[in-house]
């Protein structure tokens, strides 16, 4: 995922946090926060060092960048993404992540219809 996808800066994180809405299942927890000035979407991972060792949290955010560039084409542009993962999300194969992922963001209203 390009650097310009990105939010790194804590500051953009608090602002999304802030302002944004939040949309929750059993794995994941989204903040979205809609950002006029900009065209395409960025998004942040956060996965809790309660989760488990470096190893597993790094395992997570590469499936959860995976599963949301796969989306991204149906995924609302003009938007700021925050990703947070639960516990659960630990034991859980790529497939799996993917699939709750898009649950969530279905939930938020995030996702475009699939064009058959």
């Amino acid at each position: 995922m390009k650097k310009a996808f990105r939010i790194k800066k804590n500051d953009d994180f608090q602002t999304v946090f802030k302002k944004g809405k939040s949309v929750a299942n059993r794995q994941f927890v989204v903040y979205v926060l809609n950002r006029e000035d900009q065209s395409n979407f960025r998004i942040g991972l956060s996965v809790s060092k309660k989760i488990g060792n470096a190893v597993v949290r790094n395992h997570i955010k590469r499936y959860i960048r995976q599963a949301f560039h796969e989306l991204s084409e149906r995924v609302d542009q003009g938007k700021d993404y925050v990703i947070i993962a639960r516990k659960p999300v630990s034991v859980m194969d790529y497939h799996t992540v993917k699939k709750s992922l898009e649950h969530v963001l279905k939930l938020g209203k995030c996702l475009k219809k699939e064009q058959n």
